[in-house]
Parts: structure tokens; sequence; C-alpha cells
């Protein structure tokens, strides 16, 4: 008769499996803690049990819907897919991540429900839905001009600046993105969705680990090697305002005449000279000194090397600021084409979260001067 001191497999999985979900469930108890708690019912009530007429969005991990409190109050619900570990994460991340910060550009997340297997956010409600749906869809309904599509722009990056270099410790969000910058009723942008955040301490410049974003948006030093900075979201902030003043998205791939990116078909223009012609169409009017300003911003914070890209600060100043670009400073993109091309969310690694470096990264200080008057 033969006897094991360690016990079957399945009391040993079952043992750990209690454990990790008792571990699951103490690490949700901290972060629910840190704000306000709705009932399961309320949410039910503002919704309409969920009804599919109130559904306003889907994500990668949950569905989105319209509902009215019984304050009157709008907000948008976001209920999480149950059966996803990913989805039980992004909760737990975007409560520890946002649950106290408020910003006029950063989407305010209002609490959060857990009931069962449900795992709910609520936010306020933005009247004008995402750049995505207002200006990059087929459907779109909206014609932005440019003083909208500015505000935009400069919004979306002084709620950047203030994520990056306000806070402590610094966020870096991971998934900028046409989807992600959403529109209240005066146009101005918030910046959502922090399911994929990170945490920067203030002596770390860059974190080994795995991968997740949206392709068009990657930063190819995080893609190619897992290493994620502050410039990460720079780069995707520069793909956000080609699209935002060309009117077309990062996802498609038939540019200019043949099988460019967005980004290579901005850089192609900007080398013959011809950038406006990447400038919406619908937009009849613009200052045309301003509007290639923007764009050759873009391309600064395009750069393939990530430590020449500026900081959001930086990009605040060149927008708002009518300065001259230094372009003997400005080197080409990086993008992906082939495979990588192929739209929706980057595959996997199984690098560690949890590796860090402390190499310094620089900016040219040169890169701008008062523009004369």
């Amino acid at each position: 008769m033969s006897c094991s001191c360690f016990g079957s497999s399945s009391v040993l999985k079952k043992r750990h499996d209690k454990r990790a979900n008792e571990s699951t469930q103490a690490e949700e108890g901290v972060s629910i803690s840190k704000t306000k708690n709705f009932t399961y019912n309320s949410l039910v009530g503002a919704t309409n049990n969920f009804h599919r007429s109130n559904k306003i969005g889907r994500g990668g991990f949950g569905t989105v819907y319209k509902g009215v409190l019984k304050n009157g109050r709008e907000v948008a619900v976001k209920v999480l897919s149950a059966e996803s570990k990913q989805g039980e994460r992004e909760f737990m991340t975007e409560i520890d991540t946002i649950s106290d910060v408020k910003h006029p550009h950063l989407v305010e997340l209002l609490g959060c429900c857990v009931y069962g297997h449900n795992r709910i956010l609520v936010y306020e409600y933005l009247e004008n839905s995402s750049i995505d749906r207002a200006l990059l869809s087929f459907r779109k309904s909206i014609n932005l001009e440019w003083e909208k599509r500015s505000a935009i722009c400069m919004g979306t990056a002084r709620g950047l600046a203030y994520l990056h270099e306000e806070l402590v410790p610094h966020i870096v969000h991971r998934d900028i993105k046409a989807s992600n910058i959403l529109l209240d009723e005066n146009f101005q942008p918030k910046i959502g969705d922090f399911g994929l955040a990170k945490l920067f301490p203030d002596n770390i410049t860059h974190i080994s680990t795995r991968i997740a974003g949206t392709t068009g948006y990657l930063a190819p030093e995080y893609v190619l090697g897992g290493q994620l900075t502050l410039k990460a979201d720079v780069y995707s902030f520069g793909v956000l305002t080609l699209e935002i003043v060309s009117g077309r998205s990062s996802g498609n791939s038939d540019y200019g005449g043949g099988q460019k990116l967005l980004i290579e078909w901005a850089w192609e223009l900007y080398e013959q000279g011809k950038l406006l012609d990447l400038v919406d169409p619908e937009l009849e009017e613009f200052p045309k000194d301003v509007v290639t300003r923007y764009m050759k911003v873009a391309l600064f914070c395009t750069q393939a090397n990530a430590s020449r890209r500026p900081l959001m600060s930086q990009v605040t100043e060149m927008l708002s600021r009518n300065v001259k670009l230094n372009e003997d400073q400005l080197t080409p993109p990086s993008f992906f084409d082939d495979s990588d091309r192929q739209s929706g969310k980057t595959s996997k690694n199984k690098s560690s979260d949890t590796s860090t470096s402390r190499q310094m990264s620089s900016f040219p200080i040169t890169i701008t001067e008062v523009a004369p008057r």
C-alpha cells in the first residue's frame, strides 16, 4: 500500500484555488474601500436591467451602459466580463489608480459594485461619446471644426501631462487611443479606461512588462522589447493627434495611394513638404500654420527613439504657444507592417511585471524657439 505525504492533486488544487480566491477577495476589499459602493439593485434600476437599448459601448473586458440614478444623475456603467481574470485585474487597477484622482481632462470614477461574480465600475457620463465615434466612425454625425479639434488635442495633452508629471507616483495609461478619449457636452476631452494603467515610481524610467494596448498606437520599443516608459503614451498621443487632424483612423493601412499606415503617410508627406495634404477634407477653414505645427509636433512624439520624444508638458507648450520647431532635431518615426498591422489587442508575452530600470532618457532642449511675431 502506498501513500503520499503531499495529498492528492485534486485536494491540492482545491486548496490552491481557495487561497487564490481569498487573496483576490482581500485585494478587492482593499480596492473598493477607496471609492463609493453602489448596490447591484441600484444599477439594475439605473440601466433598466442592463437593457440593450442603453448599451453605449463595449471594451475588451466588458460592456458599458448609460444609466440614470435615482437622484437624476446620468452615469456610464461598465459591467466587466464575469469569466475574465483580466477583467478582475482591470477592475482593481482602475480603482487603485484613479479612485482619488480628479482632473478636468480625466473621466471621473464615481464608484463600483461587487455582487457575486459581478464586477461593475460607475463613471460620469459624457454626452458626446468618444473621438472614435464622433470623428473617425463611418457613421459620424458631427463635423468638428478646427477649434474643437485643437481643444481636444490640448485637453488630452494636459491630462497626460498631469498623469505623467504631476501625480506621484506617476501613471502611464498604456492605452491612449481615439475610443478612450471621451467628449463632454462642450466637446472637451477626458481620458478614460485606466484598466491597463501602470503606476510609475518617481525614480524609475522604464518597466519591463507584458505588452498590452491597441495596435496602431503602440510604441516600437514597447512592442519589440516590452520596455514600458512614459514615452509610450507620448507615442500614442502623436498617433492620436494625426487622427484628429486628418479625420482618418490609424487602424487602416491603405493611405497615400498604397499600403501605408497613417503615420507612414504623414512622414512621407512631411518629407515632400506636403503635410497639409493630410488634413481632413471636411475641414473647410483652418489656420494652416497652426495645423501644420500640430502635425509636426505629432511627428516629434512618434520618433523611433523614445528618448527623443518630448515630455507631455513640452508637448502642451509646443501646441499652445507660437513657437518655431527646430526640425533639425526631428528623426523618422517607427511603425509596424505585415502581421503587425492587424487591429485589436497585441499578443502577450511572459515577461515579468516587476523588472525595472533607472537608466535616464534625454530630450533635446533645442527643440523649440519662440517664433518671430
